[in-house]
């Protein structure tokens, strides 16, 4: 019996039905089963890794880990997910703090802001929240953190350096993809993956990591065959890799959107 791997990139869009472990794939028959991997349940038992491994770093002597969260605007989607980054750092020990700024301020302003916490060496870690106002160019911004200090792995360097292999700072969610698929103990050597969505942030590097060779220099690369699908997709077409794939990864944050 050929299993689907769907992981579900945001728990609180899944249904009742989604959520058990197993349940029939629409797509297909009886015969494919899905199974849904608990990714709220793995997040709260690496919270809880990461707190000791911080308290140990802070033990020997070194200085406690610091984040900014640079928010611009009164988006409530993107001050939500500032207050659960913050919760979750200052969770495991990091000293994080989230910076407001109105929608008013300039692109300068922000760069401005955004290079002094560079300059800064009890910074260790920057990230903007997105979207930012339409008036700013957000590459420019993104490209404006220092690669070291780029905790979403937005900037080009560190974008470059995952598509070629090399050790880079990866954006969580693909990151987190593949930690549940290794916590999972999930083989992807040879598997056909099907990635739905293909966003910068989400999608392209998911796919990266999924298809890329882990004899290279990053460790990260999953060896998997992989087909990205997006909204110009036919549905008939859709249906097809869906049906042939062994992973099934849905970056698109909306629900059934392989039912």
């Amino acid at each position: 019996m050929r299993q689907i791997i769907c992981l579900r990139l945001v728990s609180s869009l899944l249904t009742s039905k989604m959520r058990s472990h197993t349940y029939i794939d629409s797509l297909g028959s009886a015969s494919i089963m899905a199974k849904i991997l608990n990714g709220k349940d793995l997040a709260n038992e690496i919270k809880e890794e990461l707190k000791l491994k911080v308290a140990a770093w802070v033990n020997e002597g070194h200085r406690t880990p610091s984040l900014r969260c640079i928010i611009v605007g009164d988006d409530p989607a993107s001050r939500t997910y500032v207050n659960n980054k913050v919760k979750a750092a200052k969770f495991v020990g990091i000293d994080a703090l989230a910076i407001n700024h109105d929608a008013t301020i300039s692109e300068d302003a922000l760069i401005a802001e955004i290079e002094r916490l560079n300059a800064d060496e009890n910074v260790d870690g920057i990230l903007v929240q997105l979207p930012i106002p339409e008036t700013m160019n957000e590459r420019k911004v993104c490209n404006a953190i220092t690669p070291e200090k780029d905790v979403d792995g937005f900037h080009i360097i560190n974008i470059g350096r995952l598509c070629t292999d090399m050790p880079a700072i990866v954006p969580a969610t693909a990151l987190g993809v593949v930690e549940m698929l290794k916590r999972y103990k999930i083989e992807t050597f040879g598997r056909n993956a099907v990635v739905i969505g293909r966003s910068k942030n989400v999608g392209m590097p998911i796919a990266m990591l999924l298809h890329s060779d882990k004899r290279h220099d990053s460790g990260l690369g999953m060896d998997a065959t992989v087909t990205i699908c997006h909204r110009y997709t036919p549905k008939d077409q859709l249906e097809f890799y869906c049906r042939n794939a062994d992973i099934i990864v849905t970056a698109t944050g909306e629900v059934q959107t392989s039912t």
